[in-house]
């Protein structure tokens, strides 16, 4: 099977135009990306690589899904769903490789983007896109072992539009 139905009903051309302002947080990054990658793994090793990443308007434009992957290490989907009762975004990433799945709430924070979360076992998580351009942005991973009062860097990618 193709699938082509699945994917006509799951790709939009743009946002819905009741929300079409909100979507703009993330509404940018809609294309094909490429980063370089710096990962701090638990056991203090590095691991360094390229990687890519592609998003695309779905959920008749309600939603924006993607795909990131670095090979090797990680090959994962988020779904972002803007929430206009909370003014702010619930993001699922999961990552089937790793058998790690998550939830945070983002908001624009200045000019960049914080997703905030935790992991259930009292691993907090802080995502975050910052030095945004049209054709660049930093994307960094956090995690917190003592409810948010030290951060410990886990990724640190940079990306550009393909």
């Amino acid at each position: 099977m193709s699938g082509s139905g699945f994917i006509k009903a799951l790709v939009s051309t743009g946002p819905a135009p009741d929300r079409a302002a909100q979507m703009k947080l993330y509404g940018w990054l809609i294309g094909d990306w490429v980063f370089d990658a710096v990962v701090h793994k638990d056991d203090g090793t590095t691991h360094t690589g390229q990687g890519e990443i592609h998003f695309v308007w779905a959920l008749e434009g309600r939603a924006i899904i993607d795909v990131w992957i670095l090979p090797g290490l990680f090959y994962g989907t988020t779904l972002r769903v803007y929430d206009p009762a909370i003014d702010a975004w619930h993001i699922h990433w999961s990552d089937p490789l790793k058998q790690l799945y998550t939830r945070q709430i983002g908001r624009a924070q200045g000019p960049n983007i914080v997703q905030v979360g935790d992991m259930g076992n009292g691993v907090h998580l802080r995502w975050s896109f910052s030095d945004i351009t049209p054709n660049s942005f930093r994307w960094c991973g956090e995690r917190s072992m003592d409810a948010g009062a030290s951060w410990h860097l886990q990724a640190d990618f940079r990306a550009r539009r393909v």
